[in-house]
């Protein structure tokens, strides 16, 4: 497990940095430990995430923010992707050193993030909290983003699948461990705070920001001492390309040439991705306190009913993140056996039914049974689209590509924080379960959608 991965077949310059000029090779297939290690730095980066996702709006109300401002607090995550994922996708496609391409970028944003973690739960004001999200989603994503290019750098096409399932499967288990890490050293642990000020984050939350701080920093190390990186097949023809295009503006010129010329398989994918996200954020946004008023019947937020329903919630979350975590292993066999297309078609119908069924579901224990639905397609979500798109994009701006892709994430959840709340009070009444029935609807239509994508690659036996 713990071997490096190296690159056989390349043949290295004088400077022992890269190939040489006119060098070809087949990428090897690896190991399924290779992929592991390179994979394994997205444990920590979904760590920092899932802590990110269950505790900032409680951090933000400790720190005195009114419920109506937590939308806008929020909006940091996507404007943050929106702004710096296709930027550090565009500036990794033209990075070469002693880390390698990627690399470097994991490294910086791991270093970054692990700081924001640890100084997180210890602000004073709303205003450094507001602050330190900004800087730490911008940090998480400077080292995620180049790990979707990583798995199409380092893995041959055959191999896709797998490499992303892989990322797939440590994005469950992170979330889970990250989601339930509180409750863990509250429960198991017995960790109490102390009855004191009620601004003050609780002594749990700010343990386990800095156990994920060290968890963030220490996957991606991993990743980092035991993957190596492909060079660039001419390094002298890279090296000239980087020197005669530098500067901001050439680098969002370049961006926006790239979106011009977005590859087809892309362009039907985006619609895809948007409608996908766009069910997933209804679930998030009103998933826990549609449990807490359908299924618990409670009305009052300040009652334990309420506060036992959205904590009932909190534990919906984490089994479908357990389930991403466990069915990741089953995607490549699936794909190869009916197909990527088919295979995240089908797993999106899973989700959809999955939400679309809690309008009928009284009974909290039977409710866990719709996760594994959303589980699925949850897994699906994180692989599916990723291996599809690598396998159409050009090598050399794989790393941009992916950054763009992520427009198709962060715009319905801008739409979503923005204007959802109208749509809740003049469209659906304000029943949050109605939200959780579009969310399955949304996920249908991604269904639907998907069968407009052609994959650049047919599976066979051999690929996956």
């Amino acid at each position: 497990m713990g071997a490096t991965t190296e690159i056989p077949g390349v043949k290295k310059d004088a400077g022992g940095a890269g190939a040489s000029r006119g060098t070809e090779f087949r990428k090897p297939e690896l190991s399924f430990w290779q992929i592991w290690n390179m994979s394994f730095g997205f444990f920590g980066i979904q760590f920092g995430w899932g802590l990110q996702m269950a505790n900032m709006s409680a951090i933000y109300e400790y720190l005195g923010a009114r419920a109506d401002q937590i939308p806008i607090l929020w909006l940091a995550a996507p404007l943050t992707g929106l702004l710096i994922q296709p930027l550090i996708g565009h500036a990794s496609d033209r990075t070469w050193g002693r880390l390698g391409r990627r690399r470097p970028y994991f490294l910086t944003g791991a270093i970054l993030s692990s700081l924001m973690l640890i100084l997180m739960p210890n602000c004073s004001a709303l205003w450094m909290a507001a602050g330190m999200l900004w800087i730490l989603d911008a940090s998480i994503n400077v080292s995620m983003e180049p790990f979707r290019a990583f798995v199409a750098d380092i893995l041959p096409e055959g191999q896709r699948t797998a490499g992303f399932a892989m990322q797939s499967l440590f994005i469950g288990l992170g979330a889970v461990v990250a989601s339930a890490l509180p409750w863990l050293l509250t429960n198991v642990f017995h960790m109490h705070q102390a009855v004191g000020d009620a601004r003050v984050v609780p002594t749990t939350v700010r343990l386990s920001f800095y156990i994920g701080a060290a968890v963030f920093l220490g996957s991606v190390l991993w990743t980092i001492v035991t993957t190596k990186e492909y060079p660039p097949r001419d390094l002298e023809a890279f090296r000239k390309a980087k020197a005669e295009k530098t500067g901001l503006a050439v680098n969002a010129r370049e961006i926006l040439r790239a979106i011009k010329e977005m590859p087809e398989t892309m362009r039907k994918l985006g619609p895809v991705q948007l409608f996908t996200w766009l069910g997933l954020f209804c679930m998030w946004l009103y998933f826990p306190v549609a449990v807490a008023h359908n299924v618990f019947g409670a009305n009052d937020p300040s009652s334990p009913l309420y506060k036992a329903g959205v904590e009932w919630g909190g534990i919906c979350f984490a089994l479908y993140s357990a389930v991403c975590f466990a069915f990741s292993f089953a995607l490549p066999s699936l794909a190869r056996k009916i197909g990527r297309r088919y295979t995240h078609t089908v797993c999106l119908v899973c989700g959809a039914l999955g939400l679309t069924s809690v309008v009928v579901i009284h009974d909290k224990y039977v409710l866990l049974l719709t996760m594994v639905g959303v589980g699925i397609a949850w897994a699906s979500t994180l692989s599916m689209p990723y291996a599809i798109l690598a396998a159409s994009l050009p090598p050399e701006r794989t790393g941009v590509y992916m950054g763009i892709f992520n427009f198709f994430i962060v715009t319905p959840e801008i739409l979503a924080s923005l204007f959802f709340g109208w749509l809740m009070i003049h469209l659906l009444g304000n029943n949050r379960i109605y939200a959780i029935i579009a969310g399955g609807v949304f996920l249908l239509v991604a269904a639907a959608m998907m069968q407009r994508v052609k994959d650049p690659r047919t599976l066979s036996v051999q690929d996956v």
